[in-house]
């Protein structure tokens, strides 16, 4: 029986490395494959999957991402939410944009996200620490 045992999060030249570390049935540790790989300095501090039926088929069981940002880099970087799809337990694909928008057009942060979790609707949550604001995202009707 293996169990996931322990997430890593690991600097590696410049990108934020995550390493699913099972622990095997007899106690042993023994490291896995490279799952997903962020960035480095963009503070990716929130993470929820999405359980609900409120957005899209393709963005069922991935996780949403608050990265807070990074003051010290140009350009800025991070300062957005991004959405990373799963299948069979694993990342399946590139993230993409969920919410951005929270640089002005002279760089100054208006809004830095933090934390994420989903409602008991299915709608996403984010925390943003600049604005002092808890954002409520529900996909577009259509």
């Amino acid at each position: 029986m293996n169990l996931l045992d322990i997430v890593l999060a690991l600097p590696l030249i410049g990108f934020l490395v995550l390493l699913l570390v099972p622990r095997a049935a007899e106690g042993a540790i023994r490291a896995t494959a490279l799952a997903f790989s962020l960035v480095a300095f963009i503070a990716s501090l929130g993470l929820a999957f999405n359980t609900g039926k409120l957005f899209p088929p393709d963005m069922a069981n991935g996780a949403f991402v608050g990265q807070h940002g990074s003051w010290n880099r140009k350009p800025r970087a991070g300062y957005k939410v991004i959405f990373v799809p799963f299948a069979n337990g694993m990342p399946s694909g590139q993230p993409r944009d969920i919410l951005t928008g929270f640089i002005n057009g002279g760089g100054d942060a208006q809004g830095r996200p933090v934390g994420v979790a989903m409602d008991k609707h299915g709608a996403l949550l984010v925390a943003d620490d600049v604005g002092n604001t808890v954002w409520r995202v529900t996909p577009a009707k259509r």
